[in-house]
This record gives C-alpha cells, structure tokens and sequence, in this order.
C-alpha cells in the first residue's frame, strides 16, 4: 500500500508572500493523521522568530499497520526546515524516508511558498515547490466558503478551500490564517485527514 501523497500534503509551495502575521500564537501547530477512524501518526509545525525573521521546522511520522499482527504495511517520515526573510522563503532543507526510499532536499526560495500548507499564503497562488522532492507543483484553488470543523478544542469556524492539479487536497483555515484541518484521498482510495489538537 502507498500513502506517499501524505508527504506532499502535509508538508505543498506557492509563488507569494508570506505574511508574518499569520504565525500561530504559542508558536506550534500540532495534527493527528486520521485514516479509517483511526490515529496512524502526527504532523506538526513548530516556529521560532517573529516578524520578518523566523523558521518553521515541519515533521510528519505516519505508520498503517497491518490488522492482526500490527506490522506495519506503510511508514513515511518526514522533517524539514524552513528559513523566512522579509516575507520570503530565504532556504529549504529536508528529509524524508518515504516507505523506506530516501529523499533528500536543499533549495532556496525562488519565490515560491512551500508546500507545508501552514498558512492561507498557500491558496494564494498556483505554483507550490514540493517540500520533498523540490519540484514545481501547479494547482487551482477553489474558495468553498466558512465552514465548522471539528479540532482537538472543539468546533470552530475555518475557510474551505479545495486544490487540484499537481496537488490534490482538501484545506481549511481559522480566523488567523493558520492551517486548521486538510483531508486528501492517499494513493489506496482511503481518505486521510488532519486534525488539529
């Protein structure tokens, strides 16, 4: 079974800027991936600076198991850093192990937004830079409106919106801009989603 979409998803890029205000208070955001009713591992985004100045490492561990004898059918495991300057992807790093294939990236910007969906930046163009492999990805963005969705603290009203092309997915953002849940389908017709504690 391949759930490599995964990575792509919950780690995307577009040509825009970012806007420093959209930062989560606290500093974290943190996500459980849920896949047939059940919890098959975390994503989570954690940012350090302020303002113009600030870093974002994003890290992903997912594992489906088989039913039984619970080894595990798929894993995919990824961490990245991201460096902001002035609004603007200054670097990327990142590794991943996508069901035991590696892969390895070190990119700048190149005025693109990465695809780690964090902020509502990512609906804002239709170029994302693929957080593993580095490659273009072209999307189109649908605007679904406000809608509830359900978070670890309760319901809350998040923006609706839908990607295609490239990448398929699924986004929804609070009030602030920050990524409140995604649902994608993974490459067995399974849906996944991303729901934030």
């Amino acid at each position: 079974m391949r759930l490599s979409i995964l990575a792509a998803g919950l780690t995307l890029a577009m040509a825009a800027t970012s806007n420093a205000a959209t930062l989560p208070e606290g500093g974290q955001l943190n996500f459980d991936v849920i896949r047939k009713g059940k919890d098959i591992g975390d994503h989570s985004y954690a940012f350090n600076g302020a303002g113009g100045s600030f870093s974002v490492r994003v890290s992903t561990d997912v594992a489906v198991k088989i039913p039984i004898i619970r080894a595990n059918a798929y894993r995919f495991q990824h961490s990245s850093v991201e460096t902001w300057e002035g609004g603007k992807l200054r670097t990327l790093k990142a590794a991943t192990n996508d069901d035991g294939t590696p892969h390895e990236l070190s990119t700048a910007g190149n005025g693109l937004i990465p695809a780690s969906l964090w902020n509502d930046d990512t609906v804002r163009a239709g170029k994302l830079l693929n957080t593993i492999d580095g490659h273009v990805m072209s999307v189109k963005v649908a605007d679904l409106g406000n809608e509830l969705v359900t978070t670890g603290s309760g319901k809350i009203t998040a923006h609706h919106y839908r990607l295609t092309g490239d990448l398929a997915r699924d986004l929804w953002y609070d009030d602030a801009g920050n990524l409140a849940h995604v649902v994608f389908t993974a490459d067995d017709g399974s849906t996944v989603s991303y729901v934030r504690r």
